[in-house]
C-alpha cells in the first residue's frame, strides 16, 4: 500500500467548479433526453474523489448554522436547538400551544368574514391591552375625523385590525360595524347604504340616532383585477358625511391602490404588547382591589424576567402571538400552568406557524411562495440569488406532482424581496460566504428565528408525504450541481429529513446516492450521514459498519468517508472498522490469481480517514492508538503510515505570498484572522513543537518521532516522507517558527547512520521552490544532522 503525494493532495476543481445546466423541463422529450445524457457526460469526465479534509472543510463551511459541526446545537431527541419540538414531549393544552386559526388572536372580532356589530365588551377589552405610540396614533385619529374613511397600510400580523377599531373609538364612534371583505371595492358605498337601512329598520320608529357609527372593513380584497380607487373612497365619504360615520379600511403592502393615499401603520414592538395585555390580563388577578397596581407592576416585572419570557422575546415573533402568551403567563403566574409549558410556548407558535403556511384554504399561500419558503429553509443563512433561483426549481417540481400532464409555468419575474423575506419572517444581509476562490461579501437571507428552518422541514418531510416526490426530484439534482454550498445543503436538508424519518430518506435519497458508481453522489451520501448523525439521527454507525463490511465498494467508500467526518467522536472504533476494511481490500487482493492490484481510490479513502483523525480534536487519542497497533500486520502498517504522511503533509502547501525574510517567531499570529491553518505551516510539525516542551506530552512528541523513523525507514512509504520533509524545509524558510521546529525533530529521526545520510543527502541536493538551488535554510538545518560517528548538535 503505497502512500499518496500526502504533502499537497491535488487540486480537484472539478467537484467544486461549474455543473452542466439542469435539462429544460418545458422541452420535447427527445430534446430533454439529449440535454440529459449531455450533462451525464459532461458530469462523468468531472467526476473525481474529493479527500476527506476538503469534505470536512465545505461541512463547516457552508452547513446551516443550526447543522454546523461543533455549533452545539442540532436534535436530540424530541428536541430543536434545545427547545422542545413536537407534542409528544409534553402536554398540549388551553391556548398555550396557538394554533393556526384565528379565533384565540385576541386583537378582534372571532372570525374575519363576520358582518355586524363588533360587541362593546369586545372593544373594552381591546382598549384595556392596546398600546401605540400616541403621537402618531393621535394624527391618525386627527385624519379620519377630517376625512371620514381611512385606508391603514401593514403587514399581516401587525395589529393592523386592532388599531383600526381603536381609530373609530378615538374618532367618537359609539358603535363599530364590521363589513364584509370580499365585496368589489365598488360596491362599498352601496355596503353602507344598505348598512344604514338595516340599522334604521331595526331602531324605534321616533328614536333618536344613537350616535357616530363606526365601520371596519379588515383585509380588503383589492388586486390588479379590480383596485382600490380614489372615486370609490369619495362615494363613501358622502354616505359617512350624509349618516355621520366613519370607516377604516385596512390593506397589505401587497394592495393595489390607485390615486389612493393610505396611512401607514407602525406597530408597537413585541415587549410593549406583550406587557400590555399582561398587565391587563394580571388585573384581573389582583387579590385587593386597593394594591392592584402595586400587584401589577410587581408580578409584571418579575414574569416578564423568566427565561421563558426573555427568550421568548429574543425571538422573532408575532403581536398576535405574543398577545396569546399573556395569558399563558398569567396562568402560570396564578399556578395553572407548568414552567415546561410555558416554555414549550415559543417553539409551539413557531410550529403553528409552519402549519399555517403549508394549509390550503382561501387565505393559503401561492405554491411559488411555499417554494420559497422550503428553499430558504434549505439554505438559510445563504445567499439570496441562489435561493431564489432554486425555490424556482422547487416550484417547477411541486407543479409537476401537481399538475402531471402540465408543462411547468415558472414565471421570469415574481415578488419583490422585501415581500417575500417579510412572507417568510425572514431578513436581508450583507455577509462573507466561504468560496474556492476565498470569502466573498453577498446578500444572504436568512429566518428571523433559528429555529424556523429545521421545524419547517421536518413538519414538510412528515406531515406532507404528497410534497415527497417533488422535493426528492430537486434534492437529487442538487447533489448533481457544481456549487460546493449547494451539494452540502443537499446534504444538510437529507440530514434533517432522516433524523425525522429514517428509513424513508434512507430509501428515497442516501441509499441511492450510497450505491452510485459517482463519487459526487457518494460523498453528498457521506455527508448526509456525517450531519444526520450529528444532529441525533438513530443508527448510523451501525449502518456505517454494515456498509463497511458489505460486498458494495461504492457503499463501502461513503462508509469510510462518513467514518472520517464523525470519527473524532468514537476515534478508537473508528480505526478498528478502519484496520478491519484495510485488511479485507488486501484478502480480496490476494483472492485473485495473480494478486490484483489494491483498489487505490478505498486505499486513498483509508489514509485520507486516518488523516482527518490525526488533525481532529482526538488526536491525542488517536495517535495512542496508532501507536499500539500499527505494527501488528501489514495493512495496520500501511494505513497508519500512509495516514500519518498525509496529515503531515496538511499546511506545508507552498508558501504563495509575498517574500517576507524569515518570518515570525514562535507564538506569532497567523498570516490572517479568516484563515485557520494558514499554508507554510505544517500542522504535525506545530503539534510536535508544543509537545516536545512539556514533560506531560513528551510521549507525543516520542510517539511522532516514532512514526517518522518507520516511514523513513519503509521502503513502501520512504520517498513520500522524504518529500514531505522536503516541503517542510521549504516552509521552514518563511516561518522561523518552522525552521526552530524541525531543526528540533531532525536529529530525534536519526538512529542509525543510514538514517543521517538520507536526511543529509535530502538536504544538500532539494531542489528550492520553482527549480531554484536549495534554500538557505536547508543549509542551516544541515548542521543539526548529526553525521555517522558523531555527536548530535545542540539546538539553542
Amino acid at each position: 500500500m503505497s502512500a499518496p503525494d500526502t504533502a499537497a493532495p491535488p487540486a480537484n476543481p472539478a467537484p467544486n467548479g461549474p455543473s452542466a445546466p439542469p435539462a429544460d423541463p418545458n422541452a420535447p422529450p427527445q430534446q430533454g433526453q439529449a440535454q440529459a445524457e449531455e450533462q451525464d457526460e459532461a458530469a462523468e469526465e468531472q467526476d473525481r474523489p474529493q479527500d476527506a479534509w476538503a469534505s470536512r472543510r465545505e461541512l463547516a463551511d457552508h452547513a446551516p448554522p443550526a447543522l454546523r459541526i461543533g455549533s452545539g446545537a442540532g436534535f436530540g431527541g424530541a428536541l430543536v436547538t434545545g427547545d422542545q419540538h413536537g407534542v409528544s414531549g409534553g402536554r398540549v393544552a388551553g391556548d398555550v400551544i396557538m394554533g393556526s386559526k384565528t379565533e384565540i388572536w385576541q386583537l378582534g372580532p372571532p372570525a374575519p368574514h363576520a358582518s355586524g356589530e363588533v360587541p362593546a365588551a369586545t372593544l373594552e377589552r381591546l382598549a384595556e391591552s392596546f398600546v401605540a405610540d400616541e403621537e402618531a396614533f393621535g394624527a391618525l385619529a386627527d385624519r379620519l375625523r377630517e376625512e371620514r374613511v381611512l385606508v391603514v397600510r401593514g403587514a399581516a400580523f401587525t395589529g393592523r385590525r386592532t388599531a383600526a377599531l381603536m381609530l373609530l373609538r378615538r374618532a367618537g364612534a359609539t358603535s363599530v360595524r364590521s363589513l364584509l371583505r370580499d365585496r368589489p371595492p365598488a360596491e362599498l358605498a352601496a355596503q353602507l347604504d344598505a348598512e344604514q337601512q338595516r340599522a334604521e329598520q331595526g331602531r324605534a320608529g321616533d328614536a333618536p340616532a344613537p350616535g357616530p357609527v363606526g365601520y371596519v372593513l379588515c383585509d380588503l380584497m383589492a388586486d390588479r383585477t379590480r383596485p382600490l380607487r380614489e372615486p370609490h373612497l369619495l362615494a363613501v365619504r358622502d354616505r359617512l358625511a350624509a349618516h355621520d360615520g366613519y370607516l377604516v379600511v385596512t390593506v397589505g403592502p401587497t394592495a393595489v391602490l390607485e390615486e389612493v393615499d393610505p396611512a401607514g401603520w407602525q406597530p408597537p414592538s413585541v415587549a410593549e404588547v406583550l406587557t400590555a395585555h399582561l398587565t391587563a390580563q394580571l388585573r384581573a388577578l389582583a387579590p385587593d382591589p386597593a394594591t392592584c397596581e402595586e400587584y401589577t407592576g410587581r408580578e409584571s416585572a418579575r414574569l416578564l424576567a423568566l427565561p421563558a419570557v426573555t427568550g421568548f422575546l429574543a425571538r422573532d415573533h408575532q403581536l398576535r402571538e405574543a398577545a396569546a402568551f399573556a395569558p399563558a403567563l398569567a396562568r402560570h403566574a396564578a399556578g395553572g400552568l407548568p414552567a415546561d409549558e410555558l416554555d414549550a410556548f415559543s417553539l409551539g407558535a413557531l410550529e403553528s406557524q409552519v402549519r399555517e403556511w403549508f394549509e390550503e384554504d382561501e387565505a393559503a399561500l401561492p405554491l411559488r411562495d411555499k417554494a420559497f419558503l422550503i428553499s430558504l429553509a434549505a439554505f438559510d443563512g445563504g445567499p439570496y440569488a441562489l435561493t431564489a433561483e432554486l425555490s424556482d426549481r422547487l416550484y417547477a417540481e411541486l407543479l409537476r406532482t401537481q399538475r402531471p400532464h402540465a408543462p411547468a409555468d415558472v414565471p421570469v419575474f415574481g415578488t419583490h424581496i422585501g415581500k417575500r423575506l417579510q412572507l417568510a419572517r425572514a431578513e436581508r444581509r450583507q455577509a462573507e460566504e466561504a468560496t474556492e476562490w476565498g470569502p466573498v461579501r453577498q446578500w444572504v437571507a436568512a429566518f428571523r428565528d433559528d429555529r424556523a428552518a429545521l421545524v419547517l422541514l421536518r413538519e414538510l418531510w412528515t406531515a406532507h408525504p404528497s410534497a415527497r416526490p417533488a422535493l426528492v426530484r430537486w434534492l437529487r439534482a442538487l447533489a448533481e450541481d457544481g456549487r460546493p454550498l449547494v451539494r452540502t445543503r443537499a446534504a444538510a436538508t437529507t440530514a434533517v429529513l432522516a433524523h425525522a424519518d429514517l428509513p424513508s430518506a434512507m430509501a428515497l435519497l442516501i441509499e441511492e446516492w450510497a450505491a452510485s458508481p459517482r463519487y459526487r453522489h457518494r460523498m453528498v451520501a457521506a455527508s448526509a450521514l456525517a450531519l444526520a448523525h450529528f444532529v441525533g439521527a438513530p443508527n448510523v454507525p451501525r449502518i456505517l459498519d454494515g456498509w463497511s463490511q458489505g460486498e458494495d465498494r461504492p457503499m463501502r467508500w461513503v462508509a469510510i468517508r462518513t467514518h472520517a467526518l464523525i470519527g473524532p467522536e468514537r476515534p478508537a472504533g473508528t480505526l478498528r472498522v478502519l484496520r478491519t476494511v484495510v485488511r479485507k481490500e488486501y484478502e480480496e487482493s490476494r483472492r485473485e490469481d495473480p494478486p490484483a492490484p489494491l483498489d487505490e481510490a478505498m486505499v486513498e479513502e483509508l489514509a485520507g480517514a486516518v488523516e482527518l483523525l490525526l488533525l481532529s480534536e482526538a488526536r491525542e487519542t488517536v495517535l495512542g492508538e496508532l501507536l499500539a497497533s500499527y505494527e501488528v500486520d501489514r495493512p495496520a502498517r500501511d494505513l497508519t503510515l500512509a495516514g500519518f504522511l498525509r496529515a503531515c503533509g496538511r499546511g506545508a502547501e507552498p508558501h504563495t505570498g509575498p517574500e517576507s525574510g524569515p518570518g515570525p517567531g514562535p507564538g506569532a499570529e497567523d498570516e490572517g484572522p479568516d484563515e485557520e491553518h494558514p499554508p507554510g505551516r505544517p500542522l504535525v510539525l506545530d503539534w510536535y513543537r508544543e509537545a516536545v516542551g512539556g514533560p506531560a506530552t513528551a510521549w507525543v512528541a516520542h510517539g511522532l518521532t516514532r512514526l517518522w523513523r518507520a516511514a523513513l525507514g519503509d521502503s513502501l512509504h520512504s520517498r513520500d516522507a522524504l518529500e514531505v520533509l522536503r516541503l517542510w524545509v521549504l516552509a521552514a524558510g518563511h516561518r522561523q517558527d518552522v525552521e526552530w521546529a524541525l531543526a528540533a525533530l531532525l536529529p530525534a529521526l536519526v538512529a542509525e547512520p543510514e538514517d543521517a545520510l538520507r536526511l543529509a543527502h535530502l538536504l544538500r541536493t532539494m531542489p528550492g521552490e520553482d527549480g531554484a538551488p536549495p534554500p538557505p535554510v536547508a543549509a542551516r538545518l544541515l548542521t543539526v544532522v548529526p553525521a555517522a560517528g558523531h555527536p548530535v548538535p545542540q539546538h539553542r
